[in-house]
């Protein structure tokens, strides 16, 4: 897998700081991830969780909300409202992209705001709330003596988790004017909750009151032995290997994973010595070595993509000319093979009844594929840091 950093505007119009995490092979869902309140897009249990689904398959869209970690903005300034637009607009972020999430993932406040969204994300199928609490009212309790200031100055410093956050009056409002029950209740997506029992932050009744709301499909998983932000690996491994296998059954099934077109992206992905993921545009292959070479031959090598390339172009650029002069040219075949290393063997079969003047013409245009120009011209690769 590989991680890709995004970047999209908010709902105050400030530039949103995400991370994209592909999976090595096919995509076979799209998720968005919301953290936790105050916590942002490195968290552990974000960061975990979302490595988690991408090694099976799911690529993961993490992001900071509004006023928090890389993203623009005064946190001062936001509100529970103000969470949910941001994740409409990461899912418009990825529908522009890659694909709209078809999984919304929530930890603790987190998972009010997806459940919130969810109907404002047509595409999404699922959603998964992680430690979340059945009232957005519930986090007043973690401003403690604060709450006061807050309400008569507009807004103080609170400190969360050691450290310190401006939080404005019109948070406090908003939370407070939330009707997440209604909202749970014509919810109209699967549902999956998932909680610690011994969670001393968000109790395990929250969960209850989620799942009672809810209307079927809607499961509970136990999150038996961890605390609320997942700190150990085990449970946020745990977390996403249930995850991954709850929502298979809402999927459609593989497509691939985007990316700017007109770029090509190569990184490894960490199995084998040399298998690499290949991504264009929307469209993801893997390369390797052979076995011979110290490959575990999962995939063509770069002298087999290189002589692919030449001959698509080849094969795509004798079928236009064709096309074009209404040759009857029924299918045309490139066969490709390198006999050197400065040398390339290239056979062209054309099917269809060519006349011989016709052929030779076609053989002509082949090598007049801009593949074939550019391998043969002066080219000049330059590599940037």
């Amino acid at each position: 897998m590989n991680t890709r950093e995004v970047s999209f505007p908010g709902s105050c119009g400030e530039p949103l700081s995400g991370r994209l995490e592909l999976p090595a092979g096919p995509v076979v869902a799209t998720a968005l991830f919301a953290h936790c309140f105050t916590c942002g897009k490195d968290s552990v249990a974000a960061t975990r969780i979302s490595r988690e689904l991408a090694a099976r398959g799911v690529a993961v869209l993490r992001f900071d909300f509004t006023g928090l970690g890389r993203s623009g903005g005064d946190f001062a300034d936001t509100t529970f409202t103000s969470n949910v637009e941001d994740l409409v607009r990461a899912a418009g972020h990825l529908r522009d992209t890659i694909g709209a999430p078809s999984i919304l993932i929530g930890h603790s406040l987190g998972g009010a705001a997806v459940l919130a969204a969810a109907n404002l994300i047509v595409e999404a199928k699922a959603v998964v709330t992680i430690g979340a609490p059945a009232d957005t009212a519930h986090v007043e309790h973690l401003l403690g003596s604060s709450r006061a200031e807050i309400e008569v100055s507009g807004v103080a410093e609170v400190v969360l988790a050691g450290r310190s956050f401006r939080i404005g009056k019109e948070f406090l409002t908003d939370i407070g004017r939330q009707n997440q029950r209604e909202r749970i209740a014509g919810l109209r997506r699967a549902l999956l909750v998932m909680h610690a029992p011994q969670d001393d932050l968000v109790g395990v009744e929250n969960a209850r009151l989620i799942h009672d709301a809810a209307r079927h499909p809607k499961s509970f998983v136990s999150l038996d032995g961890a605390d609320h932000l997942l700190t150990a690996r085990r449970d946020a491994a745990y977390v996403a290997e249930v995850l991954a296998a709850w929502v298979g059954r809402y999927l459609d099934g593989p497509r691939d994973a985007g990316g700017e077109p007109g770029v090509v992206t190569v990184a490894e992905t960490g199995k084998g010595e040399f298998q690499q993921t290949v991504t264009s545009g929307r469209h993801r292959l893997i390369a390797d070595e052979p076995r011979s070479f110290g490959g575990a031959d999962t995939g063509p090598g770069p002298f087999d993509l290189l002589l692919a390339g030449l001959g698509a172009c080849t094969s795509m650029t004798v079928r236009m000319y064709a096309d074009s002069q209404q040759l009857p040219l029924e299918q045309v075949a490139v066969s490709l093979r390198m006999k050197d290393k400065d040398t390339i063997l290239k056979e062209l079969v054309l099917s269809g009844e060519l006349t011989t003047e016709q052929r030779e013409k076609l053989h002509e245009i082949a090598d007049r594929c801009p593949v074939h120009r550019t391998l043969t011209g002066d080219l000049t690769i330059e590599t940037t840091p």
